[in-house]
């Protein structure tokens, strides 16, 4: 007979693909509507697509696309968050994205995947960038690389959003994330391109933007929808920092949301803290 712990711990893996198949994602439409809801209230966003297990390529184009469209007149409120390795870096559906992009305006910022990956993506930027594309890449603190590719990219008209770091480096077992992250905020200070500070911890986010904002670098702090946001936003607004939401869609955002709920019992404690922080009166909260 299975132990109680056993039936829970399968209950718990199976939840987010059980959701999968009977929850549908946010679409495209829905994505850019909450976008322009935001984009109302003074804030930019990036939507990212998250696809469901083995999709097709050609199927997270479309969706790209779509949104591309669906987001229409909104340049300089919105950016698109596009993660290579599920479109085979193919590069005639990833020129299909930027194109399109180019043509409305808005930039393509390439996510972080595996660090197997990151050698293809940095190669993917420059060719983005060489086909007039306004584009940038995301930077995790937990890479060894990324201190090098930091470098290269200090004075490139790159937009860059730092980010701790969801896979881990091999190479790189002893990293020390929030310092990483920290570091990578002082080294790319000064730059005249645009920097966007992703992580949802309020000291670290201030730690990194307070560097950025000393040496006039031009910031921003991403928050994803639907975490806690009232001690970010009183923050930014207190550094006179503008706030971009991470808008997810698609069918793989909630089995991605729930797993990593899941993977996260502190959640409720860092809502509640949330919750009852005292925000800057002026912050606008994330929510349409």
């Amino acid at each position: 007979m299975r132990s109680p712990r056993a039936v829970l711990r399968d209950a718990r893996y199976a939840l987010p693909g059980l959701i999968e198949r009977h929850v549908p994602g946010p679409d495209a439409a829905a994505s850019a509507w909450l976008c322009r809801r935001l984009h109302a209230k003074g804030l930019a966003t990036t939507s990212g697509y998250f696809q469901a297990a083995g999709a097709d390529p050609a199927e997270i184009a479309a969706a790209s696309i779509a949104l591309i469209r669906a987001l229409g007149g909104s340049a300089g409120m919105a950016g698109l968050s596009l993660k290579a390795p599920p479109l085979r870096f193919d590069g005639g559906l990833i020129g299909e994205i930027a194109e399109e992009a180019r043509r409305v305006g808005l930039p393509v910022v390439l996510d972080a995947h595996a660090p197997k990956d990151a050698e293809a993506t940095h190669a993917l930027l420059d060719r983005l960038l060489g086909q007039g594309c306004e584009a940038g890449i995301v930077l995790p603190a937990r890479w060894k690389r990324s201190t090098s590719d930091a470098a290269r990219l200090r004075d490139a008209p790159v937009q860059i959003r730092l980010v701790k770091g969801e896979w881990a480096d091999p190479a790189f077992p002893e990293a020390e994330i929030e310092a990483g992250y920290v570091a990578l905020a002082r080294q790319l200070a000064g730059r005249a391109a645009p920097v966007s500070v992703a992580t949802h911890k309020p000291e670290l986010a201030e730690a990194a933007l307070g560097l950025l904002v000393a040496a006039g670098t031009p910031c921003t702090r991403e928050q994803l929808r639907g975490l806690p946001c009232r001690r970010t936003m009183a923050m930014a607004h207190r550094l006179h920092v503008p706030v971009r939401v991470y808008v997810p869609y698609g069918p793989g955002w909630w089995p991605y949301a729930i797993d990593k709920a899941l993977a996260r019992p502190y959640l409720p404690r860092w809502f509640l803290a949330d919750l009852f922080a005292r925000p800057s009166r002026q912050a606008a909260p994330i929510s349409a």
